[in-house]
């Protein structure tokens, strides 16, 4: 029988390159997001997770699922303002997406979790460690996703579930792009292009698919039995300089 995965933000990027990803190692994947994705996946839920009630009645129509094994929260936005330019609102949004949304899921899930010994796998982002001007509320969204991750990880071990955090840094995903084609350069969208990758120690951006393997490495209790409460950074080597070189 084929383990089975929740995925949120599946329609492209991180989700898209995770759900094949765990469906190369033989697992059964359930995607849930706003756009029905173009790619391969078992089975694909609509939900908008900046709604209130999203996770609620998404799991009401997950009813008929015995069993899962992983949870990861992938969902997030962002958005680029400076901080007197972002209204309550958006600051709002994005915290409900990018963290509320993954309590909500981490509470409803919990049940089918500790009935499989489950995993839990929360996306966050380079940025919870070291940031850039302009992102303020999706840094401290995904500083908060790194907090729930080790709370999460203290309160869900006595019931055999494990909890950690990928913390991407550059990643070839259409968040990415729309950051590049923001901020102002002389050489436009290809000079930010440019300076991200000679900033960046091993000098390429990823692809999703390179970070996917490390998502699934640690949803896998076969690969990492032992692993809780921790943080992963995947980034090119980035937050290992010092920002005075």
């Amino acid at each position: 029988m084929k383990r089975v995965v929740l995925i949120s933000g599946v329609s492209s990027g991180i989700g898209e390159a995770t759900c094949l990803e765990f469906k190369r190692q033989g697992w059964y994947v359930i995607g849930v997001g706003r756009r029905q994705p173009s790619h391969e996946i078992d089975r694909f839920e609509y939900v908008d997770l900046s709604e209130s009630d999203g996770v609620a009645r998404l799991f009401d129509r997950l009813s008929d699922v015995q069993q899962i094994h992983a949870l990861i929260n992938n969902a997030a936005i962002g958005i680029d303002k400076p901080m007197d330019e972002t209204t309550d609102e958006e600051w709002q949004t994005v915290f409900d997406v990018n963290v509320k949304s993954a309590f909500q899921m981490i509470r409803e899930c919990r049940p089918y979790l500790e009935a499989t010994n489950g995993t839990v796998v929360n996306v966050s982002s380079v940025h919870a460690l070291a940031t850039s001007v302009n992102v303020a509320a999706y840094a401290a969204s995904k500083g908060a996703l790194v907090a729930l991750t080790r709370a999460s990880a203290l309160e869900l071990a006595p019931m055999g579930i494990r909890c950690n955090a990928v913390l991407p840094g550059a990643v070839a995903t259409p968040m990415l792009e729309s950051g590049l084609n923001r901020r102002s350069h002389p050489d436009g969208p290809e000079g930010n292009r440019k300076n991200l990758i000679e900033k960046t120690p091993l000098g390429f951006i990823a692809t999703p698919d390179q970070i996917a393997p490390t998502i699934v490495h640690f949803a896998d209790n076969e690969q990492t039995p032992y692993l809780t409460g921790q943080t992963l950074v995947v980034d090119g080597g980035a937050v290992a300089r010092l920002s005075t070189e």
